[in-house]
């Protein structure tokens, strides 16, 4: 098998829809059977069935298309019908989501099926809580992770996705709620057949509950006569189950009372009854006007209103979600919630304007041509599709691609076009505006020393190296950081190169001895080396005062590279053991069976801490040292792993909270490159590829390979974007940023060429590796 090969996706053959079916009476259940049928029909070959959900005490004749039925309260239905779709190989799940449906406190049961479920789930959200309960909003998260892909009816659901529940735009899809393809009638026939002939026809169907409003349309009534005498107002629907359940038929009685009290029985029709899709195409044909007088604007799906609008009703509406979305731009007209005056006039206008009430509904009826099952079920079956496990060999194409970066096999060429860009005649910027040098925020020494840094890592690759003005320039940047008065690095400079402090933090300080290490040992000016060397000496002695993991870290990696080019310096390898002795000494005090760190809580540059320990053990034959910085890499590496498999850095959004799961977000290029780092030095430690692959896969997270699926690089300019928010990329592109990819990008690239792979050859096996987790059993290290 070559890197070129790819192997075409089988056929979807088998979907499965969870949720609510026919005959139970309520919209989740229309819903749910029309998709499923408009799916089948749409591709004859696929075998679909429904997984159905049936309420507490209640019983269904269902249709054969219900293969599994599920008792709500039941959890072992659960867990049964996820074995059995297992075992049927179903493709992809469909899951309709709707609060109610589902067993336990805010339908926590659904959780346990979806747990066992070996196939992508595809949710349908048909509510978004915009202020949920604490248990709701851990329940619905947990769907939203279990779900591959996640659909809502209205991009109000997918902004309060994004903005309330951090996910990420390339997960959510917009899709329509479906409607019968019927053709477009006026209404008189219509009206003749059911009985309203010569009668004005206001229209309102659903199941009734005392949210719809429909005592707002009554309240309207009389204004409403006075243009139209004739009027009737109809409320087609029985009573939704639960609320007859709890209330009997309280609701539907005080609506006849209403009217009662109006004394406009004559032109208030009920029809109590749970009617059929001919016997409601019907009533909706013959209805002049059709009004949703919802009470409130949490609503994100109505399919009545769908219905309506995809015949060609003139619509009057209140401004919920998903009215205010689909009857935009004269589409149907909004009034204000509960306002019996503001909906009079709106029915009174159209009733007797016969002209407008035409356009309005032609508008409508040509606006919806997309929307009908027909439509809506490709939608679907294209996200199906994009939702199934790739073929191996098909990913390995894909992914080759996006690491090789262009036509070779190799990873992307080294360009230096933007760090070259970032710099000046001081140093590096800290921070750009998109790609732009930000002057505001002037520079500071831990960047300029990961400039020198980079540069010292270029000598011992067949990569060209930094310019030589520019590696001059960090090492001048360092020399100016260093204050002999308080023997510290200062760190922040301003643009008018002033000096914002007198001694900078304990990791940039530690930061800069590694630089100054690693300089000591590569560099290819004799001079700089020594330079290096005597500063390096001159700021060691500061370290043993330190607090921080981070600074004893980045200084024993720094002592790794100083005590090679001086190995018989006493004093250096004293050092090397208080430090590391140190990190141990943290290690033992803060871990736990479940918590192998060295602190009570994750922050920046993790990695680091594991690989200063682990190249320390190795150059000191220490093997304590290698065996704690193994065991606690092992835990960072699994804890920085998506369920689906990617590399997922500790997000800053998780500094300073204690011993708990990292979050997911802000994810910063700065991890990525620490984890490729202490991978290869735990790969060159004891020789598991497994290590091999995880640096792979953190590199790969620059490239696209990413909870959002967004390439952090410009291969060709050698940018690299700030981070990732849970919905989008940081589009700055600073200082820390684009050293720290190249770094990760020199390591990975040696670490070929030291292989002897060529092009194709390192191609395949990269992409191999990321696919090793899903094609091997997990070994043990």
């Amino acid at each position: 098998m070559t890197a070129g090969t790819v192997v075409a996706l089988s056929k979807l053959k088998r979907v499965a829809f969870i949720g609510n079916s026919v005959p139970r009476r309520c919209g989740i259940a229309t819903f749910t059977t029309d998709i499923q049928q408009a799916v089948a029909a749409s591709r004859p070959y696929l075998e679909t069935s429904i997984v159905a959900m049936t309420d507490r005490g209640r019983t269904y004749a269902y249709p054969e298309t219900v293969r599994i039925e599920i008792k709500d309260d039941r959890p072992e239905d659960y867990l049964a019908a996820a074995d059995a779709l297992n075992r049927a190989h179903v493709d992809v799940v469909s899951l309709q989501h709707e609060f109610g449906i589902f067993g336990g406190v805010a339908g926590i049961n659904i959780l346990a099926l979806l747990s066992r479920l070996t196939m992508p789930v595809v949710t349908t959200l048909h509510t978004v809580l915009a202020e949920p309960a604490p248990v709701q909003r851990r329940v619905f998260e947990r769907i939203i992770e279990a779900s591959s892909r996640l659909v809502v009816m209205a991009e109000k659901g997918r902004a309060m996705l994004q903005g309330i529940y951090g996910v990420p735009a390339h997960k959510i899809e917009v899709i329509a709620h479906g409607i019968p393809d019927a053709p477009f009638e006026r209404s008189d026939a219509a009206k003749r057949r059911l009985g309203y002939g010569g009668r004005p026809v206001i229209l309102t169907f659903g199941l009734l509950s005392p949210n719809k409003g429909i005592e707002v349309v009554i309240d309207a009534m009389p204004a409403i006569l006075e243009g139209s005498p004739t009027a009737v107002y109809v409320v087609l629907g029985a009573t939704h189950p639960n609320l007859v359940r709890d209330e009997g038929e309280t609701y539907r009685e005080s609506l006849v009372a209403r009217v009662a009290a109006l004394g406009i029985e004559d032109h208030v029709v009920f029809l109590d009854q749970f009617v059929d899709i001919e016997t409601l195409l019907g009533h909706i044909s013959m209805c002049d006007v059709y009004v949703t007088p919802y009470l409130d604007e949490a609503q994100m799906t109505s399919g009545t209103l769908a219905y309506s609008f995809g015949l060609g009703r003139a619509i009057v509406s209140t401004p919920y979600w998903h009215a205010s979305e689909l009857l935009a731009d004269g589409g149907g007209i909004l009034v204000p919630f509960r306002d019996p005056k503001a909906i009079g006039r709106a029915v009174s206008g159209l009733l007797t304007d016969d002209k407008r009430r035409l356009a309005l509904s032609l508008r409508a009826y040509e606006r919806s041509r997309s929307m009908t099952w027909a439509n809506t079920a490709e939608r679907y079956i294209e996200l199906f599709e994009s939702a199934r496990p790739e073929q191996p060999v098909a990913v390995l194409a894909r992914r080759a691609a996006s690491a090789r970066g262009h036509a070779g096999g190799l990873p992307p060429e080294l360009r230096l076009g933007h760090l070259a860009a970032m710099c000046d005649a001081t140093g590096l910027y800290q921070h750009a505006v998109h790609s732009v040098p930000d002057r505001a925020h002037g520079y500071c020494v831990d960047d300029n020393a990961r400039g020198l840094l980079l540069a010292s890592m270029l000598e011992d690759s067949s990569d060209p190296g930094l310019p030589e003005l520019m590696t001059s320039r960090f090492a001048a940047f360092v020399q100016h950081a260093w204050n002999p008065d308080t023997r510290r690095f200062r760190n922040f400079m301003s643009f008018e190169r002033r000096w914002l402090e007198d001694k900078g933090s304990e990791d940039s300080h530690g930061r800069t001895l590694w630089a100054l290490g690693e300089c000591a040992r590569r560099d290819a000016s004799p001079s700089r080396r020594r330079w290096a060397a005597a500063l390096f000496e001159q700021a060691l002695p500061s370290v043993e005062g330190f607090h921080s993991p981070r600074a004893f870290a980045a200084t024993l990696l720094g002592l790794d590279a100083f005590c090679r080019a001086y190995p018989d310096d006493p004093t250096a390898e004293l050092m090397r053991l208080l430090l590391a002795d140190r990190l141990m000494e943290s290690l033992a005090a803060a871990a736990t069976p479940d918590w192998a760190w060295f602190e009570d809580g994750l922050s920046y540059d993790n990695a680091r801490l594991p690989q200063a320990l682990i190249v320390t053990g190795l150059a000191t034959g220490l093997t304590a040292y290698v065996q704690a910085g193994l065991k606690s890499l092992r835990w960072l590496m699994a804890l920085q792993t998506s369920p689906s498999g990617l590399f997922r850095p500790v997000g800053s959004r998780s500094f300073g909270a204690s011993r708990t799961p990292p979050e997911a977000f802000d994810q910063q290029p700065l991890e990525a490159a620490a984890a490729i780092s202490a991978c290869l030095a735990a790969w060159r430690a004891e020789d598991d590829p497994h290590w091999k692959r995880d640096a792979e896969r953190a590199f790969a997270w620059f490239l696209g390979d990413n909870d959002l699926s967004i390439p952090l690089v410009d291969v060709d300019t050698g940018s690299c974007r700030d981070g990732l928010h849970p919905d989008r990329a940081n589009e700055n592109r600073g200082g820390e940023s684009v050293v720290c990819y190249l770094m990760g990008l020199s390591e990975i690239r040696q670490m070929a060429r030291a292989h002897g792979e060529r092009p194709a050859q390192f191609a395949a096996h990269q992409v191999l590796n990321f696919l090793a987790p899903a094609l091997l059993p997990t070994p043990t290290r």
